[in-house]
């Protein structure tokens, strides 16, 4: 550049955004654009990848048939089918959380991803929120096809006692069943190669503990309270009591289930921060954690 015919530079312009501050809009921006490219991959993975017809929708279906005879051989209530089917459904989720949120990071680790992650100056939350998003998008699409077949094979009869209640008690379901998958995914990291046992050994206890397919009072009232800081026991139990008129097979009244999960998504939340906080420590200042084979 010539003496005394300076030229303004913008520093904005030349300067990478992850080596200066940013304001808080192009903050919001970034982490924005970062959820929504996470999101992206599973949503897009919904239309791409149609094997899971087979196994998410099929297989649940067949999993609530043998319950579904059970229970007519028994002549129980008429509601107990619906109860099998709603359980088989939300199975999609819990298997999302355990492997898809829960062991996330972890199988990021082992493909040399999650460094990148670290680098990047987007906000490890929302690259969680993203994967929370597409992965709500993605189990809902597996859930309502076991909804709808299950219906039609099973002749589900629906008494739905309140429509925004219950809309109230599935999303609630979902925010704290996503933030334990946000708090398992820091935690199954630091656990290394444990994260595959994990997933699996968290699978099967909690299909009984929150009575998938059975109504969870029938553990007893205080294994049901015990249980249900795994939100599916509490949303299970309050959305069977909306959908099908059944609040005298209810463990708890409606209104303080619907607390109660308001409660855990603010608990979980706070864990999650916590824990990712912790992780982000160990990885950047203990120099493990993102490493592969470490």
């Amino acid at each position: 550049m010539p003496a005394g015919n300076p030229v303004a530079v913008d520093e904005r312009a030349v300067i990478p955004a992850g080596a200066r501050d940013l304001s808080l809009w192009e903050r919001l921006l970034l982490n924005a654009r970062a959820a929504r490219a996470r999101a992206y991959v599973r949503v897009m993975a919904t239309f791409r990848e149609l094997s899971w017809l087979a196994f998410e929708v099929v297989m649940p279906v067949l999993a609530a048939a043998a319950y579904v005879f059970i229970y007519e051989a028994l002549d129980a209530p008429p509601q107990y089918t619906g109860f099998v089917l709603l359980g088989g459904a939300m199975t999609a989720y819990w298997m999302n959380v355990l492997w898809g949120m829960a062991s996330q990071f972890y199988w990021e680790k082992q493909s040399g991803l999650l460094e990148i992650y670290f680098v990047a100056p987007a906000s490890k939350v929302a690259l969680l929120f993203g994967m929370a998003a597409g992965g709500i998008f993605m189990s809902s699409s597996r859930a309502i096809s076991t909804i709808v077949a299950g219906s039609l094979l099973f002749d589900i009869r629906y008494d739905v006692v309140s429509w925004p209640a219950a809309i109230a008690a599935f999303l609630l379901t979902l925010s704290a069943l996503y933030c334990l998958g946000m708090m398992f995914a820091s935690v199954f990291l630091m656990h290394g190669r444990e994260a595959w046992h994990l997933s699996h050994a968290l699978q099967e206890p909690v299909y009984l503990l929150s009575g998938f397919y059975f109504p969870v009072r029938a553990l007893g009232f205080w294994v049901g309270v015990g249980s249900s800081i795994i939100p599916l026991t509490l949303g299970l139990d309050a959305m069977r009591q909306l959908v099908f008129g059944a609040p005298d097979m209810g463990l708890l009244p409606v209104a303080w289930e619907l607390a109660g999960l308001a409660v855990l998504t603010v608990v979980y939340f706070v864990l999650a921060l916590q824990a990712l906080k912790k992780m982000e420590y160990l990885a950047k200042k203990a120099g493990r954690l993102t490493l592969k084979w470490q």
